[in-house]
Order: structure tokens, then sequence, then C-alpha cells
């Protein structure tokens, strides 16, 4: 099992934005899929700042989701887009984590 912790910075003013959708529309969409979205998070120090966290039980499910989720055509044709208009994507940063094993998230 791993984690993946993402770090999105939303474009000047517009976390609020962001979050919205993705509450409303990209983490619904994405579950609907199968995707397991553990957590959301917005950055108490940083005023564009948005983490969430996915967690997958293995290389296999990855791969999977990834491929049902990046190329479905709502992806590609409407969520997508607002998502590349809402964030900076070159300052997207993905952390992969296994948990230890003494976690409560084994």
């Amino acid at each position: 099992m791993h984690y993946e912790i993402r770090r999105y910075q939303a474009r000047p003013g517009r976390r609020g934005e962001w979050v919205r959708y993705m509450e409303d529309v990209v983490i619904p969409f994405q579950a609907s899929l199968g995707m397991d979205v553990t957590a959301s998070f917005v950055d108490d120090q940083d005023q564009d700042g948005y983490v969430w966290i996915r967690r997958f039980e293995d290389e296999a499910q990855s791969e999977a989701l990834y491929a049902a989720v990046y190329q479905h055509e709502r992806w590609t044709n409407e969520i997508g887009p607002v998502v590349r208009g809402l964030l900076d994507p070159g300052k997207t940063v993905v952390t992969r984590v296994v948990p230890t094993p003494a976690s409560p998230l084994r």
C-alpha cells in the first residue's frame, strides 16, 4: 500500500474557488471511479496552498485508477481544463509515501 501526498498551488487569490471545485467536482468524480481520497487540506501558512492525499493498494491499482481518471472523456474535456485554469501546474509537488509498520494508516 502507498499514499500520494499532492501539494498544489492555486493561482493567486483563487484557492477558495479551487477548494469548492475540488470538493464539488474533482473528488466526487475520482471517487466514483474508485479513487480513495483520504484527506483534503488548505495550507494554514500559504494562502494559495492546498494539499490532498490519495491511497492505493498497490502499483497495479494505481496505474488502473490513473488511467480510469485521467483518460476519461469527462476529465479531458471538462474537468482537466478547469483544473489547469485554477492551479499553477508548475508548482505541483507529488510525494509517494509508504506507511511504517506502526502507522495507524497501515
